[in-house]
């Protein structure tokens, strides 16, 4: 079973055992969370579409937060022509590990 959901202002497409990386969520290590906005739902042989308006009442995706970490560094460089002017920045942005465990 497939299922596109909106979660945390990106769509995913998502099956039951897929892994997602997403932005950082306020849930701790090991614990499970439940997301209502599924748009999308295909049956097991792809046969029965639920389209929803937007989403489809009663459907739930269920994550299981597996890690948090730190994504890759991104460098900032600013400079300015013939005036000395240089800046160099860098951020790793915090990202969440996700696991889903139901449709």
């Amino acid at each position: 079973m497939y299922s596109v959901i909106e979660f945390a202002g990106q769509q995913f497409k998502v099956q039951k055992g897929d892994k997602v990386t997403v932005n950082h969520v306020d849930h701790k290590e090991g614990s499970k969370f439940d997301v209502d906005s599924v748009l999308l739902q295909f049956d097991e042989e792809g046969k029965n579409v639920t389209i929803g308006a937007p989403v489809i009442e009663g459907a739930k995706v269920t994550f299981k937060v597996l890690e948090h970490k730190l994504g890759d560094k991104v460098r900032v460089y600013k400079m300015k022509a013939k005036k000395r002017y240089r800046r160099n920045k860098g951020h790793r942005q915090s990202l969440s590990v996700l696991e889903v465990v139901s449709i």
